[in-house]
């Protein structure tokens, strides 16, 4: 009788910590799902380009507008070994590609008939070696020939492990392209989309306008603008970003003129960025606003101390969330 009454007492004081450890958790688990910040989610880590369909991953490209701009673009494509020599293969002017593309306006940047005879990938240093055929020498213009550099440097540091990318042609190391593009040591990520002259500031920031090349496709374009701030701050990249571009770029912003940037703050990885929107509505259908959330939060991105972002309007707190990627398609 006494054992039994052991055991029963053992299974009453199991049970209670049971009940007591799921009621925790419950807590726990609703206490992580409240949201009240912009997260910053880079599309270079790993874990956010992974589709969620098997077999398929999500991988950002760089195309051209007719403008010239370089645009990124997340593209679900087959998942293959050797996924990045996957990605720039899905990059080659074909007929196939320009019909896919056809909606969007965007253009490739490898010229048509490459082949990538190569590729390899140093761990250690994150250096990508690839070697294209000599159709890469097929560009027409120093522009084409450009976005085509920039356009395979900034899609292969895409990927987490790729740093830097060198450029070879037939197998050999050139010192330039036909233009002038110069290919004879390693690249990285430089000065996308430029606008203005280096020397006419002290830094420089990348913040995010739009383009449209027809009515039905708007895409997010990164623009590099120098400015007279001696190093690349949060409040420089605001600033300019609310400005608006220069008239002469062809790009526009979706931050209307009336919506004014009062501050922004720092502290403990969280940018807390403070304006002023009248015409504010907490509906879903509130494109306006997505789209303020959606060119700060991108924006914001270029900054590693940046994790989160937490959107005020004069001083109150908006829950907000903003894409993973700049451009879906």
């Amino acid at each position: 009788m006494v054992n039994r009454r052991i055991i029963l007492f053992g299974l009453i004081i199991v049970l209670g910590l049971t009940v007591l450890s799921i009621g925790k958790n419950l807590i726990n688990d609703r206490l992580s799902a409240k949201d009240d910040e912009i997260q910053i989610i880079r599309s270079d880590e790993e874990e956010v380009v992974v589709a969620e369909e098997e077999g398929v991953r999500k991988t950002v490209m760089y195309f051209r507008d007719a403008d010239g701009y370089l645009v990124p673009v997340m593209r679900k494509i087959p998942w293959e070994e050797g996924i990045a020599r996957v990605t720039l293969n899905n990059m080659i002017d074909s007929a196939e590609l320009r019909e896919t593309l056809k909606p969007t306006g965007l253009l490739p940047v490898i010229p048509a008939g490459t082949e990538i005879l190569g590729m390899s990938i140093n761990d250690e240093t994150g250096l990508c070696k690839v070697d294209f055929s000599e159709n890469v020498l097929s560009n027409q213009s120093e522009k084409e020939e450009e976005s085509f550099i920039k356009g395979v440097v900034y899609t292969l540091t895409e990927f987490p492990a790729i740093k830097e990318v060198q450029i070879l042609v037939g197998g050999k190391a050139l010192p330039s392209l036909n233009y002038g593009g110069d290919i004879s040591k390693p690249l990285a990520r430089e000065n996308i989309n430029l606008v203005g002259k280096l020397e006419d500031g002290r830094s420089k920031v990348v913040v995010y306008y739009k383009g449209m090349n027809n009515e039905e496709f708007e895409y997010f374009v990164p623009v590099t603008i120098p400015t007279l701030a001696p190093v690349a701050n949060v409040y420089s990249a605001l600033d300019i970003l609310f400005e608006g571009p220069p008239q002469d770029i062809g790009l526009f912003s979706d931050i209307p003129r009336d919506v004014m940037l009062h501050g922004v703050e720092v502290k403990d990885g969280t940018a807390y960025v403070d304006i002023s929107y009248e015409s504010y509505s907490d509906s879903s259908e509130d494109k306006t606003f997505s789209d303020i959330v959606k060119n700060i939060g991108l924006t914001l991105s270029q900054f590693e101390e940046i994790e989160t972002v937490e959107l005020l309007i004069d001083g109150e707190t908006i829950n907000t969330t903003i894409p993973v990627f700049a451009n879906e398609y």
